[in-house]
C-alpha cells in the first residue's frame, strides 16, 4: 500500500514537474522529495518519472498511475473535507461561479442571505463565459455554479429550479423577424442558428441549438461563439440569430440586436449545479440559502 507522503510526493510532483517545487507546496526539502519518489520507484519496479538535467516528465507507467489515482485522491480529499464541515459547521471559503448578469445579480442576493446566516464561511465569485461552468466544477476551480440547467453529467449534481424565464430569439435588427410581435420554433427553420461552443455539454446544445425544428425542418447551423457578448456582436452583424432568455431584454439591450418572444418554447431555466463529490456543508447551505431567497424566505 502507498503510504500518504508517498502518494502526496508522487501526485504534486506529477502535476509541478519540478522538485524544488513541490518541496515548497509540501513543505519539506528537495532531498525529501527525491527520497520519496525514488523509494516509490524502487516499490513499483519501474521509473515513473524521467529525469534530465533540464527538465522532468512523467514514464508511461507514471502518468496511468496518475490518471487512475489522482480521482480516487481528489474524491477521498472531499470525503474528509465534508467529514470536518460536519463536524465544525459551515467554515472557510465557498468559491461560486455564475454565467451571465441576471445569475450574477441573483447570486449577490444569495451571497446576503448565506452570509448573515453563515458568517464565519467567506465567499469567492467568478464569473464564467459560456461552457466554463461545467469544466470548473469538474476541475475544483469552484464549488457550486449557477448556469442554465439541461446538464447530463452523473458527476453533477442539479439544485431545485430558481427561476425560469420566456425564450426569446436574438435577430439582427434588420433581420424582417424584428418587425413581428413573436415567433415560433418551426420559424427557426428559416435563420442561420449560432452555436454554443463544444466545451457546452450535448444536452444543452441540443436544446439550445436544435438541428431541425418538432416538425424534422432542417436549420441551418452558423458559427459558434464562446462568450455572450461575442455571440450578440456577430448577431448584430447579421452572421445569424441565437435564442436567449427574457432577462436579456433588460441587461443586454443593443441597437442592433432585436428580441423577439417565442410563441410555443418552454421556459428557460436556471438553477445551482455542484459536483456529486462536493456536497459539502457551505454547499449544502448556500443552495438552502438561494432556494429561501426565491421564494421570499431570507
Amino acid at each position: 500500500m502507498l503510504e500518504r507522503h508517498e502518494l502526496e510526493a508522487f501526485l504534486v510532483l506529477a502535476e509541478e514537474l519540478h522538485f524544488g517545487h513541490t518541496a515548497e507546496r509540501l513543505h519539506v526539502s528537495t532531498a525529501r522529495v527525491s527520497q520519496t519518489i525514488r523509494k516509490l520507484e524502487r516499490r513499483v519496479g519501474v521509473p515513473l518519472f524521467n529525469r534530465t538535467s533540464r527538465r522532468v516528465e512523467l514514464s508511461p507507467v507514471g502518468r496511468q498511475l496518475y490518471e487512475e489515482v489522482r480521482p480516487a485522491w481528489t474524491r477521498i480529499g472531499a470525503a474528509l473535507e465534508r467529514a470536518i464541515d460536519t463536524g465544525r459547521g459551515v467554515t472557510g471559503t465557498l468559491k461560486v461561479a455564475f454565467t451571465g448578469a441576471a445569475a450574477g445579480q441573483l447570486l449577490v442576493g444569495a451571497i446576503e442571505v448565506f452570509r448573515k446566516r453563515q458568517p464565519a464561511c467567506d465567499v469567492q465569485i467568478r464569473e464564467a463565459q459560456i461552457g466554463e461552468s461545467l469544466s470548473w466544477l469538474r476541475d475544483g476551480e469552484v464549488e457550486i455554479a449557477l448556469a442554465n440547467f439541461l446538464v447530463r453529467d452523473p458527476e453533477i449534481i442539479i439544485g431545485p429550479v430558481l427561476v425560469r424565464e420566456a425564450r426569446m430569439l436574438a435577430v439582427p435588427s434588420s433581420h424582417p423577424f424584428a418587425r413581428r410581435t413573436s415567433v415560433s420554433v418551426e420559424d427557426l427553420a428559416r435563420v442561420r442558428m449560432l452555436q454554443l461552443p463544444d466545451t457546452v455539454p450535448e444536452s444543452l446544445r441540443a436544446d439550445r441549438t436544435p438541428r431541425q425544428t418538432p416538425s424534422g425542418r432542417p436549420i441551418e447551423s452558423g458559427t459558434s461563439a464562446t462568450t455572450f457578448q461575442e455571440m450578440l456582436t456577430l448577431i448584430g452583424a447579421g452572421q445569424g440569430v441565437f435564442p436567449v432568455g427574457a432577462q436579456a431584454v433588460r441587461y443586454y439591450a443593443r441597437p442592433d440586436v432585436a428580441y423577439i418572444p417565442f410563441s410555443d418554447a418552454p421556459p428557460l431555466e436556471w438553477g445551482l449545479m455542484w459536483r456529486a463529490d462536493g456536497a459539502t456543508a457551505r454547499v449544502r447551505a448556500f443552495s438552502q440559502a438561494a432556494e429561501d431567497l426565491v421564494h421570499g424566505q431570507p
